[in-house]
């Protein structure tokens, strides 16, 4: 009997511990999603003036108009059947919002690809469709357009009045996924939901475009990069189309316990959900799957203008590339990556340090060959951001980034309309910046055209326009003086003032 009740006792701690590791897991995934929510937060909450467009689904052209239940099942079952499932990963069908162009804009086509992570394991596939990301019975039935999106023209001056477009993202492979797992009624179909998007959009008047911009942001970003020469493709060569990619340069970095986070991810998403048939053979001819999943290595084979819109300190990869819990087992990093305020002098030293030299150095080594294009363009900046495009604040407004003291909105627009070339990488973030004194008095936005190199074995230089907004004080240059002591005891200073 003692036996048998050790034999019960053990069963029950062995389940005991695996409902916990269950519980952890769970709590791990809801603690993405919740991340992506804030990150997105702007762009989908209403404000007072909000435009807020109606979801359409996508059921497939020949089941419309059915009079009867009978009629309408029989028809559907069978377009499902012949579209192959192009469904989210739950079953249910897949979305759009629409908001019709006017004026001059009324034959040119606006496509922004919706972000929000990916899905590299059955478990978190599962958990995936039971959120606005894997089915549309959790999507949004209106959603507010902002940024991009806007058809204010003092809030998006160049595309307001085109046909705008916001492809809701529910498949988790970055709409490049093909297969399915019939054990756990999972379908992998991003690439025929790409497919049929465009087929109903052309359908309703996109073939006719007189100019057209494929965009996306994060996931979504990645995506607009995978389908830029497909999208191409679709029109005649009368027609301007360009691609823009908001967040989507995605770095196989190593993360502070000198793993690869991102590519145990990106090899689970293109092994799990079939991807490597859809990627470009330009990169798989030379490549494994998982590396041509990398933007860093599909970006110089791209014929189609295509424009990078990223920040130099991705809030995202900082968190979940960087320092994401599987490499923080203690939580050191937990308070510190969501919140700058509570990391302490070493945390800082690194995000603002060897973080820093690192992962902008990255950034701009992947990009340095595609920036050679002359028809291509670039927004780098150095703020700690996500997604750029979607969102008022930083899109278009008085106090948005800039950079050269032009907007990444204006930006955009100079590119896409051959204005002028548009390459622009904002200056280093500040490297020491861990004073008290120098924090407090001296304001450094990212919006500001400032070089600040500290901490250095080269002369330090502060070059500063007459365009910021930053101003100096005598206590100001003893706090950057006291600072350099600190950092670099033999370092020296050179000012210059540049008038534009």
């Amino acid at each position: 009997m003692k036996r048998v009740l050790i034999w019960v006792l053990s069963l029950w701690s062995i389940v005991g511990i695996g409902w916990s590791r269950s519980e952890d897991g769970l709590q791990e995934l809801k603690a993405k999603d919740r991340l992506l929510s804030f990150l997105e937060k702007d762009a989908v909450s209403p404000g007072a003036n909000s435009l807020m467009i109606p979801l359409t689904l996508i059921q497939g052209a020949a089941s419309k108009g059915a009079d009867s239940f009978f009629l309408f099942f029989f028809v559907h079952f069978l377009t499902f059947h012949a579209l192959g499932f192009t469904v989210c990963l739950d079953g249910t069908p897949p979305g759009y919002h629409l908001d019709r162009g006017f004026g001059s804009g009324s034959n040119s086509w606006l496509i922004q690809l919706e972000g929000g992570g990916w899905c590299n394991t059955v478990r978190s596939c599962v958990f995936r469709k039971t959120t606005r990301r894997g089915s549309s019975k959790f999507m949004e039935k209106r959603l507010n357009f902002t940024g991009i999106l806007s058809n204010k023209a003092e809030e998006n001056p160049d595309f307001y009045n085109w046909n705008r477009v916001k492809l809701r993202y529910c498949d988790g492979a970055s709409f490049a996924g093909e297969g399915q797992n019939e054990a756990n009624q999972l379908y992998f179909r991003g690439q025929r939901i790409w497919s049929a998007a465009m087929e109903e959009l052309m359908a309703k008047g996109m073939q006719n475009a007189e100019q057209a911009l494929l965009s996306g942001c994060s996931a979504g970003g990645l995506a607009s990069i995978l389908h830029c020469d497909e999208f191409k493709d679709l029109f005649p060569s009368t027609t301007k189309v360009k691609c823009l990619s908001d967040a989507g340069v995605f770095l196989d970095a190593t993360n502070v316990a000198g793993g690869h986070t991102l590519r145990d991810m990106y090899r689970g998403v293109v092994t799990l959900q079939g991807v490597q048939k859809n990627l470009p053979n330009t990169c798989t001819s030379q490549m494994d799957p998982t590396s041509c999943f990398f933007p860093q290595n599909l970006i110089a084979n791209i014929q189609t203008p295509l424009f990078l819109l990223n920040a130099a300190y991705d809030a995202w990869q900082v968190q979940e590339s960087l320092i994401p819990s599987s490499a923080d087992p203690h939580g050191f990093w937990r308070d510190c990556k969501m919140d700058h305020s509570h990391c302490n002098s070493s945390q800082m030293l690194f995000l603002q340090g060897d973080f820093q030299v690192y992962f902008r150095n990255q950034m701009l080594s992947a990009i340095n060959g595609f920036s050679m294009s002359n028809q291509n363009g670039l927004f780098i900046n150095s703020c700690f951001a996500h997604c750029q495009s979607e969102r008022q604040d930083t899109w278009y407004a008085n106090d948005s980034p800039r950079i050269g003291n032009k907007a990444i909105a204006a930006s955009v627009g100079d590119w896409f309309f051959d204005r002028t070339a548009t390459k622009a990488i904002d200056c280093p973030y500040p490297l020491c910046l861990m004073h008290p004194f120098w924090i407090s008095s001296l304001h450094v936005d990212c919006e500001t055209e400032i070089n600040i190199f500290l901490c250095s074995d080269v002369t330090s230089t502060i070059t500063i326009s007459e365009s910021t907004r930053l101003t100096f004080t005598p206590l100001n240059l003893l706090n950057a003086f006291l600072i350099t002591l600190i950092c670099v005891p033999n370092a020296s200073w050179g000012f210059s003032l540049d008038s534009d």
